[in-house]
């Protein structure tokens, strides 16, 4: 069974930058979209970046510009750099890996707490 282990979130100031690390116990290769998703209290999952293994990503509108996502199949970690950071970015940060067939589950990690001050 896979397993995702999220890492690198904390406490910054409005305007300041996190990396965020999602190592996998597994080949990441075995999934065709890894992700990032975000949750902030009361408020429901949203998407914040996809990468697929073709290399193609998606962001949301309200990160594009500042946030990369990254794959190391090498390391089988997928990263978010998070750059000019806002009070709205304040969640908790899920990775995601998704096989895309029919049958294999998603996988998630635990989450990891971004909190961004003013």
């Amino acid at each position: 069974q896979v397993q995702l282990v999220e890492s690198g979130g904390g406490l910054v100031q409005a305007g300041g930058s996190l990396r965020l690390s999602c190592a996998a116990s597994g080949d990441i290769l075995h999934f065709h979209i890894m992700g990032w998703y975000r949750q902030a209290p009361g408020k429901p999952r949203e998407l914040v970046a996809t990468m697929v293994s073709g290399g193609n990503t998606n962001y949301a509108d309200s990160v594009k510009g500042r946030f990369t996502i990254s794959r190391d199949n090498a390391k089988n970690a997928v990263h978010l750099q998070m750059n000019s950071l806002k009070p709205e970015d304040t969640a908790v940060y899920y990775c995601n890996a998704d096989p895309q067939v029919a049958g294999m589950d998603n996988y998630w990690g635990q989450g990891t707490q971004v909190t961004v001050s003013s």
